[in-house]
């Protein structure tokens, strides 16, 4: 398993391109097989990382939303 601590470091948008680029790569069917594991690797990562800031986006968006209308 390849580390991936760069990826900790990346805003939202840039990990969700790139996660968007390597199943691009992957669908063509022209990587081999051992660079597609070593992508789809990474690609789990950034998935990861995506879900870890939606979800405090959320939580930061539900703190500061008023509790009564």
């Amino acid at each position: 398993m390849t580390d991936h601590a760069d990826i900790a470091g990346l805003p939202f948008e840039k990990a969700l391109a790139e996660l968007e680029q390597i199943v691009t790569r992957l669908e063509s069917g022209k990587v081999d097989l051992e660079q597609s594991i070593a992508i789809y690797e990474r690609g789990e990562a950034l998935k990861k990382h995506c879900e870890k800031l939606l979800k405090e986006a959320e939580k930061t968006d539900l703190a500061v939303r008023p509790t009564h209308f």
